[in-house]
């Protein structure tokens, strides 16, 4: 059986640089340059929470982007502030996870600032980036290179996503996920993520969807 966990939570904004210095100054959580998705027109900066981490994610090439689904869904979805847009769940067995939905396992990476790559393995992406609101799952090629692993000045010492609230078709969420999940609360409504919450020291930071 495979081992599911909250890997990160994709945060769609209008401007990595703005979207970073917001995140600390109200909430104490700094981030880490990211990179280039190389034919996605996108970007993006880690906020490392340990277990997990937000992926501040923003169009860089509109022409670009707009070749892309997963360009095409950010493009969509980019607004100011912070708003939680998808979330991808952490497999040990992307191979497990795809046989049970049928699908395909997608090999991605991209390249960090040192210049190293950093690869891993999606499955079900395709029909997240389609606006179904459903997961995703991923499998990281190195662990030992987790984006959630990497040290950030956080003001607010963070241990983790502790709660994602995810709206759509109940049913069709609970199949996509396979299992109960501890963390992840599922409404019946418009395909979205409602809410995030992370912990800190200072406290809960949750941040909401604006509808």
């Amino acid at each position: 059986m495979t081992t599911v966990a909250i890997d990160h939570v994709i945060v769609v904004v209008d401007d990595l640089d703005d979207a970073a210095e917001l995140l600390d100054r109200t909430h104490g959580l700094a981030s880490l340059p990211g990179g280039r998705h190389r034919g996605h027109g996108t970007g993006n900066r880690i906020v490392p929470l340990g277990a997990s981490y937000l992926e501040l994610m923003a169009v860089v090439d509109p022409a670009e982007a707009a070749e892309s689904p997963m360009g095409r869904w950010a493009l969509d979805r980019r607004r100011p502030g912070l708003q939680p847009a998808g979330l991808c769940l952490r497999t040990d067995d992307a191979d497990a996870e795809a046989a049970r939905l049928g699908l395909t396992p997608q090999p991605m990476s991209r390249a960090l600032p040192d210049g190293t790559a950093l690869s891993w393995r999606l499955v079900g992406a395709a029909e997240t980036f389609a606006g179904t609101g459903l997961p995703f799952f991923i499998q990281w090629d190195d662990m030992a290179r987790y984006p959630g692993r990497t040290t950030a000045a956080h003001r607010a010492a963070a241990s983790g996503i502790t709660n994602v609230g995810l709206a759509g078709d109940a049913e069709a969420i609970a199949r996509r996920i396979g299992s109960a999940l501890a963390g992840v609360t599922i409404t019946e409504g418009r395909p979205a993520i409602r809410s995030v919450t992370i912990a800190t020291d200072r406290g809960d930071v949750e941040l909401v969807l604006d509808l």
